[in-house]
């Protein structure tokens, strides 16, 4: 069964119009989902709005969007005066320009979608659009108004089809100086930089998505079936503690080379015993061998 689609309308470049189909490409919903609960009655709890200064209950039609001008005075819209900022929508993504797939730096992706044909009689078109995408390798970008914003999108072949990501404005991504200001300049050359691009050559693979597990997930399925079950709570496994070591040293036994062995040094020399003036004594024994004699 086809999943539902998201938004349905117009992929438009130049005069080629082709009726397309939007489809979450990533969601959290299959992730384990709890209820707040009473614990005394076992009943799901719901949550109410209140006024902050009377405590009472706001019913919904008394509920309206404020914008806070100064602390607690606030600018109140109403909801047809919200409903009248929303950009018109013609349904249509229309393509402003083509550029290379890996111009956009990924900070600015904000969330995939699946693109595909939403008729049948547009299979042409769309394949039309796709190979000439994945032919030049380039990637379109579309403005349309998605969820009630205007939106820009970038569109990409993907296999049998594309990928549209909504792509975040330029005032919604932060400066990068503003996390990395504080890092110091260190420049990193001979043994140590040798010895992390061999880590990073013996470590060379590909991304297979399966291969990941989400081990929080998996550990919270595993609480609920014991609990079900009745049995006890699997135990949590506590990771090793880590061995404190210096860089280079971490760096040579993660390049498989073993920490390097101190050096020893030499054992210092023992005394030569000295002895006593041996011409001295020669000197004092031959008179009396003569006198023996």
């Amino acid at each position: 069964m086809a999943p539902r689609a998201n938004w349905k309308g117009f992929l438009k470049i130049g005069e080629v119009s082709c009726p397309v189909a939007l489809y979450t490409a990533a969601s959290s919903s299959e992730r384990i989902a709890f209820h707040t609960v009473n614990r005394a009655t076992g009943h799901r709890v719901h949550r109410q709005f209140v006024d902050s200064e009377t405590g009472k209950p706001v019913e919904r039609e008394d509920q309206v969007k404020g914008y806070e001008v100064a602390r607690g005075d606030y600018v109140i819209l109403e909801p047809d005066e919200v409903a009248a900022a929303v950009p018109e929508s013609d349904k249509t993504l229309s393509v402003l320009a083509f550029i290379p797939c890996g111009e956009i730096d990924d900070v600015y992706f904000d969330k995939p979608y699946y693109l595909a044909p939403s008729d049948r009689h547009a299979d042409e078109a769309f394949a039309l659009i796709r190979e000439g995408l994945r032919a030049k390798k380039v990637a379109a970008l579309a403005q349309t108004v998605l969820f009630r914003r205007a939106r820009t999108v970038l569109v990409r072949a993907h296999g049998a089809g594309l990928i549209a990501t909504t792509l975040n404005f330029d005032y919604e991504v932060r400066p990068a100086a503003q996390a990395f200001d504080d890092i110091a300049d260190i420049k990193i050359e001979g043994e140590m930089l040798a010895l992390a691009k061999h880590i990073i050559e013996t470590k060379k693979g590909t991304f297979k998505p399966e291969d990941f597990d989400d081990r929080y997930e998996a550990a919270l399925a595993d609480l609920v079936k014991a609990k079900l079950e009745g049995k006890a709570l699997p135990a949590a496994k506590r990771p090793p503690p880590r061995k404190t070591t210096d860089l280079m040293a971490a760096l040579r036994e993660s390049a498989g080379f073993g920490a390097k062995p101190p050096v020893k040094k030499p054992p210092p020399s023992k005394a030569v015993p000295s002895r006593a003036k041996p011409r001295a004594a020669a000197k004092a024994s031959t008179p009396a061998r003569r006198k023996a004699g």
